[in-house]
């Protein structure tokens, strides 16, 4: 059983292979678009030291990395859910010996180690050579990133699941998907960290799953956040994935339930 699930992931490693060209124009894009916010954010600062705990130099450096990281935990698995529920073609995955959920989370897997290979590396490389990218020295800041990267792509990939399985109860999710997508990247700290916005408006920010997804890595890359409370602060990611389990189970059993009664 576990060899079928890695074989998923290589299947999907292989396929996204084949599309290889457009994620070389993609790296050109973002370096293009962390360029943009860089000036963006040295125009703000101006002749300011620091903005939101942050130096100009730790913005540019969470600009850069929080982007490139996005290529590797972002996906389409609740478009790909909502798109298998609508043709029915989920009905045949529930009589595979294997879990439907686990089978999505290994294709998004698949997908963003790809991206992670060959676009967020030689990325990382470029905007760093074009911009001033202060990349941690520490070995273990470095170790505990990339933890919290995977679980950043854990996290997004629970909260696209859980969009993506609606498509069982919701005659179209679409617009929930596009309200899923503005929500992540605005909460989660990409566009704007989030010690940027007012008091209030971060303390509802804190008590949502989103900062896990960026912001949190982010400001342990930078080095914002470090020491003890580095760990403290993936502690608060292993808790959102802990708690995102409890609606995805739910929802799946649900989904289940209604596959059954409507005779699919």
């Amino acid at each position: 059983m576990h060899n079928a699930y890695l074989d998923i992931i290589r299947m999907r490693f292989l396929m996204m292979l084949a599309y290889r060209v457009n994620y070389y124009s993609g790296i050109i894009i973002y370096a293009l678009n962390i360029g943009a916010y860089y000036f963006l954010w040295k125009a703000i600062y101006g002749a300011k030291e620091l903005l939101g705990g942050m130096t100009l130099t730790q913005m540019t450096t969470y600009v850069a990395v929080s982007w490139m990281a996005r290529a590797f935990y972002f996906n389409n698995l609740d478009r790909e859910i909502a798109n298998e529920i609508k043709d029915g073609s989920v009905a045949i995955q529930f009589i595979r010996p294997y879990n439907y959920i686990i089978v999505k989370m290994m294709q998004g897997l698949g997908e963003g180690l790809f991206r992670l290979l060959l676009f967020t590396t030689p990325g990382m490389v470029i905007v760093t050579l074009l911009f001033p990218v202060r990349l941690p020295t520490d070995p273990g800041v470095w170790a505990i990133f990339l933890v919290m990267l995977f679980f950043s792509f854990l996290i997004n990939s629970q909260i696209n699941i859980i969009t993506g399985l609606f498509a069982f109860f919701l005659e179209n999710n679409e617009g929930m998907m596009r309200m899923k997508r503005v929500a992540v990247d605005l909460f989660s700290g990409l566009v704007v960290p989030m010690s940027f916005f007012p008091g209030w408006a971060e303390s509802v920010m804190k008590l949502l799953p989103f900062q896990a997804i960026t912001y949190l890595p982010g400001s342990v890359f930078t080095g914002k956040v470090a020491g003890d409370a580095a760990y403290h602060v993936l502690g608060i990611q292993l808790l959102w994935f802990a708690i995102l389990i409890i609606p995805l189970w739910l929802l799946w059993r649900g989904a289940r339930t209604r596959l059954f009664v409507q005779g699919g």
